[in-house]
């Protein structure tokens, strides 16, 4: 095993799940704290709308790029199964299909989000004083998910072999870029949205360089060659098979979070834009109780292709007091210093208030969230990848449109609107629960039955 990789067959597996723990968290969250600098940097410079026009895009960016990023997902997944099981070459093959879906992928995307910009927009309610700078963020952004698409499966393949210190290199080096450039497009040429956007572009670009030259040009676990393309149909109904749910629970989240967006939205300006930025602070605690997940799924794809159930039981239990750990200590800060945070980016009260508002109810409940996500990442990693997304369409999507429609208009406070958030988790989890207990049940007793035979 190479020492940038983790051993997940066979160790301490807190120590193993720590280490790719830390540095996805560390990546997510700088690449957060990269945006916080962005928004900031629009205020500084003058831009104070621009703040509420490239928030207003956010949810929907998320919720138009969830599907794809989902599939990445799946290529973690699989091209773990296959290391764990040994089969090296197939292993090559998922990691070189997964690689060229990716971009056939976003091309796609980049068309339909190039069309229908202001559409989606009008959708959910965007304010008439935000729509034309945020249709111009929207369609520049959009300019480059191919490239996003690509570097997210990359950065998926090399973590599927354990290595996680590379992505977080390429993402420092995504984040750091993005904030020069952001600030040299805002400060010295003096264009806001534009800027962002085109920062944006050009710091992906870079780290999706970086890290198809990991992937091509040293020795890896996986290795990939460009100049001998495979598109392998079998790797890829696999990949499909895992990354499609997921791809579909993180649109379904992204839908129900549209909904709710479209509901603040009809409170005005102030409410979107203070909304914009709470979802900044939330999605730093967001990337770092989602963190263990993304560790856990690896470690129980290869111990369940290795056969050995006793090691994914304790990865199970290690990654929820990981997750746990961090999101209750984090979210309570967060929580408790909501109106210094908000400050940040916004002097106006009514701003600050709204968001505060958000923070206090999110924040000191994510871990709940961050529970759920190691189950579900666990659900992928042992062969049921549709449980999570049928719990997501029930209690986080299905739910929040019975919330928002029909309840929310007979009590219209937002701290209401925003208890759905836990409600939905905990209903999850108890899903999920049930789910991993039956199946590991059936996985127990082939193994027993099997075992006379060797």
């Amino acid at each position: 095993m190479r020492r940038d990789n983790v051993d997940m067959l066979s160790g301490s597996i807190t120590k193993g799940l720590l280490a790719m723990t830390l540095p996805v968290m560390a990546m997510n969250v700088l690449a957060s704290l990269f945006n916080v600098v962005d928004m900031t940097a629009l205020k500084a410079f003058g831009f104070g709308q621009a703040v509420g026009a490239v928030g207003a895009c956010g949810t929907l960016i998320t919720l138009c790029t969830s599907l794809l990023t989902g599939i990445s997902v799946g290529a973690n997944v699989i091209v773990a199964r296959r290391i764990g099981s040994g089969d090296r070459e197939r292993a090559d093959r998922a990691a070189m299909t997964a690689l060229l879906f990716s971009v056939i992928g976003g091309l796609v995307l980049m068309a339909i989000g190039l069309i229908f910009a202001g559409t989606f927009l009008r959708m959910v309610n965007c304010p008439e004083t935000l729509l034309p700078k945020a249709i111009t963020y929207f369609r520049l952004y959009f300019l480059g998910t191919p490239i996003l698409f690509l570097y997210s499966f990359g950065s998926a393949v090399l973590r599927a072999t354990g290595d996680t210190k590379r992505p977080f290199y390429f993402s420092v080096a995504n984040g750091i870029s993005k904030v020069i450039l952001t600030v040299f497009f805002a400060g010295v040429v003096g264009i806001g949205v534009e800027g962002v956007a085109i920062a944006t572009i050009i710091a992906q670009t870079i780290a999706c360089i970086l890290c198809l030259r990991r992937l091509t040009r040293f020795q890896n676990i996986v290795k990939v060659d460009f100049r001998k393309p495979v598109f392998d149909f079998a790797e890829l109904k696999d990949t499909l098979y895992v990354g499609i749910p997921a791809g579909v629970q993180t649109a379904l989240y992204s839908l129900a979070n549209v909904v709710i967006a479209t509901a603040v939205n009809g409170f005005g300006e102030n409410a979107t834009t203070g909304i914009s930025i709470a979802n900044q602070f939330d999605g730093i605690l967001y990337n770092i109780i989602h963190s263990p997940s993304i560790a856990v799924m690896p470690f129980v794809a290869q111990n369940m292709g290795a056969g050995n159930l006793k090691r994914v039981k304790a990865t199970i239990l290690r990654g929820t007091l990981i997750t746990v750990a961090f999101g209750a200590t984090l979210g309570a800060l967060s929580a408790g210093f909501s109106t210094q945070l908000s400050s940040i980016m916004s002097d106006v009260p009514e701003v600050i208030a709204y968001s505060r508002q958000k923070m206090i109810i999110i924040s000191s409940t994510y871990f709940i969230c961050g529970i759920n996500e190691v189950l579900a990442g666990v659900l992928r990693g042992i062969g049921k990848p549709t449980i999570p997304t049928i719990s997501t369409l029930i209690f986080m999507c299905a739910l929040r449109f019975v919330w928002v429609y029909a309840i929310f208009p007979l009590i219209p406070n937002l701290t209401f609107l925003y208890t759905v958030w836990p409600v939905g988790w905990i209903l999850c989890i108890i899903v999920h629960l049930i789910a991993y207990a039956i199946t590991m049940r059936k996985h127990e007793r082939k193994l027993r039955a099997a075992s006379p035979a060797q």
